[in-house]
């Protein structure tokens, strides 16, 4: 292995690490999209919701850091697919802001029509960016990004037999790991109902998305066959084989309701897609246009990413590790079935602020920030205060734009960074209530 491919392979790991994660996190909302009315569909929203709760956010840091290494360590390629292929990722941007979105605005819900509104854009996001981010996949895959900025075309490149099998190819994988997850996290809650009901879901979805990556090979046969002919040969034959005996693994062990080993046997199962598409595509980045080598950066640049990336992982690790093994564990999360969201929060809130105004002390009206007593002097200038120090954030915020883009001079923006590290202090202790 050389220097310039340790980037690449520090991406691909978190390539995988974002679609064995954050994939079961698209894949919740599918289940939450198709969980039907009534009671039983609240309750399936809800799992799913609560699920996720803990861990959604942290997932995303594996797409940002892939793309943070691809644009430093490989500029060219980086630049050819993102114009290229724009269309797609501006469609995957707007899915994750808008289920970003979505889950902060779900906990203000105060209606039953509002929380079905918030529920179908958070679904039908999570549904739309993993098969645009398919998308990009395949038209990379099939040879349809050339070098140069939006050299290739804008909408064949990811409208074609490959791109849109994978795009949906992503989406099926993403509710087989969900169903898979939430499974297990029934189980760990002693919520039988949800464990049945996802239990189904797990085995229908892998045998769905099995059934559709044997398809994809058909469809990579006929449209991007040298992709196929380096799949079903060599080490991307094995790579094929290992998910395929690990599909069938999961499906075994979610029938014998063994689901925190399927956990494992479903996340190999998908990571061993994508390292098949790797093997079977390299030395090239770019099928046809451009090799790992070609599009590689200067040694400085590969050096100063490899260091970074060993030396993030030293903080990154531990932290994920502590976050997932709390989650697992049961220690993190809503801790409920869910009954305290959306609409139905009134009237459980209520009781509880009562038994704390009743208990004295503060309890869950304090906790709250909700009091019964008239406003005092000290809570007038406390008011006061915080408005003082937003204004002073916003203008510190217009100076340091103001000397850092508008003025060309250097002791203009010697002032302007200074100015803009004020604007986020005073905006911060704004925004925290005073003791």
């Amino acid at each position: 292995m050389h220097l310039y491919d340790l980037p690449l392979l520090f991406a691909l790991i978190g390539l995988v690490l974002y679609v064995v994660l954050a994939g079961a996190d698209f894949g919740a909302g599918f289940w939450q999209l198709v969980a039907g009315r009534g009671e039983r569909g609240r309750r399936v929203r809800e799992h799913a919701h609560d699920s996720m709760a803990p861990v959604w956010e942290a997932n995303h840091v594996w797409l940002i850091f892939v793309l943070v290494v691809m644009w430093t360590c490989y500029p060219e390629a980086f630049a050819s697919i993102a114009s290229t292929l724009s269309i797609p990722l501006f469609v995957a941007a707007l899915g994750i802001i808008f289920r970003g979105a979505a889950y902060a605005l779900r906990a203000g819900t105060s209606q039953a029509r509002e929380l079905r509104v918030i529920d179908a854009i958070f679904s039908i996001a999570s549904v739309l960016t993993p098969f645009a981010l398919g998308t990009v996949v395949g038209g990379i895959a099939s040879g349809r990004v050339p070098v140069g900025n939006a050299a290739g075309d804008a909408w064949s490149s990811w409208l074609n037999p490959t791109s849109v099998t994978i795009g949906l190819l992503a989406v099926a994988l993403s509710a087989y790991l969900a169903a898979v997850y939430l499974a297990a996290d029934a189980v760990r809650r002693g919520d039988a109902e949800m464990e049945q009901a996802f239990r189904l879901r797990a085995l229908g979805a892998g045998l769905v998305a099995g059934g559709m990556a044997a398809g994809a090979l058909v469809v990579l046969r006929d449209d991007t066959r040298a992709l196929f002919d380096e799949l079903v040969s060599g080490a991307g034959l094995a790579a094929v084989i290992v998910s395929a005996l690990a599909g069938l693994g999961t499906l075994l062990l979610v029938r014998a309701r063994s689901y925190e080993r399927s956990r494992y046997s479903a996340a190999v199962a998908v990571a061993a897609i994508v390292a098949g598409w790797a093997i079977a595509q390299a030395p090239a980045l770019l099928p046809g246009q451009l090799t790992v080598e070609q599009a590689a950066a200067g040694d400085d640049t590969l050096i100063a990413v490899v260091a970074a990336v060993v030396a993030g992982v030293v903080v990154l690790a531990p932290s994920l590790g502590l976050l997932f093994t709390l989650t697992l564990r049961g220690s993190l999360g809503h801790g409920g079935s869910g009954e305290e969201h959306g609409p139905t929060a009134v009237a459980p809130l209520g009781g509880a602020a009562s038994a704390g105004a009743g208990a004295g002390g503060g309890g869950a009206v304090a906790a709250a920030g909700v009091t019964d007593e008239w406003p005092t002097p000290v809570h007038a200038l406390g008011a006061a205060r915080n408005g003082l120090l937003a204004r002073g954030a916003i203008a510190f915020a217009v100076l340091g734009f103001g000397f850092l883009t508008v003025a060309d001079a250097g002791w203009a923006h010697a002032i302007g960074v200074p100015c803009l590290f004020a604007a986020a202090l005073l905006g911060f202790r704004a925004a925290v209530p005073l003791d």
